[in-house]
């Protein structure tokens, strides 16, 4: 599995989109289409993004009633993106019922990833607020084992548990890491980051990058800084 730099197209608009991938005349990025831009423009955004040539991860993080979740991933799957994600709290019923409805009837389908503790939530937060009483790292590797159990293929997990969770669950399950800075950047609203280097270093297989990139200056410059930091 090659590593890769992912980066959220966290735009509120199809032109706001293609005006920030248009300044990419060399490379084809891995994109990453969230919330924002699916719930603004639907599945066009999609296909049309795919017509451009870009692989495509569609971060929707379900987590509803199993059958719920295996008829919406069946209708994702007709989108043809290369990689989708749930929630892991939705449990292991429902990841196998989300496997069932991605996979097509010619047995092929996206990658799934499952969602273990958002980068956002802190230990303090997750004991305080959610009820969960296990240290972070241990509930990250526990969600990762289920995920694993019902035929997931990785979890997006912060850089900081991907050695972890490869220990707990063998190198050739996937880890997706958001939560990266660079070391001289600003770190937003996320709680547990890391960089490009650090993050190839524990062992993420893919990185996915938002702002740094995005609202930097020269983002090409920026994304190729990404690439040669993870993936060289």
């Amino acid at each position: 599995m090659g590593k890769d730099v992912i980066i959220a197209c966290d735009f509120s608009s199809a032109q706001a989109t293609f005006d920030f991938l248009d300044k990419f005349t060399e490379e084809k990025p891995f994109v990453k289409i969230g919330m924002e831009l699916f719930y603004a423009e639907g599945p066009s955004i999609v296909k049309e993004i795919k017509k451009r040539g870009h692989k495509i991860f569609l971060d929707l993080k379900l987590h509803d009633i199993p059958n719920t979740v295996k008829k919406s991933m069946a209708v994702l799957s007709k989108l043809d993106v290369d990689m989708t994600n749930l929630h892991a709290a939705g449990t292991i019923d429902m990841m196998k019922a989300a496997l069932e409805g991605l996979t097509r009837e010619d047995g092929t389908r996206p990658l799934l990833i499952a969602v273990t503790q958002l980068t956002s939530t802190s230990e303090e937060r997750m004991q305080n607020e959610l009820l969960i009483n296990s240290s972070i790292n241990d509930t990250i590797v526990k969600y990762a084992s289920n995920a694993k159990e019902a035929g997931l293929d990785g979890v997006v997990c912060s850089p900081l548990e991907a050695g972890m969770v490869k220990e707990n669950c063998g190198k050739a399950f996937m880890t997706v890491t958001p939560g990266v800075r660079f070391a001289d950047g600003d770190i937003g609203d996320q709680v547990r980051v890391t960089t490009p280097a650090k993050a190839k270093e524990i062992g993420s297989d893919y990185i996915v990058v938002g702002r740094p990139i995005t609202a930097a200056e020269d983002p090409v410059a920026a994304y190729r800084r990404c690439v040669a930091e993870f993936v060289d």
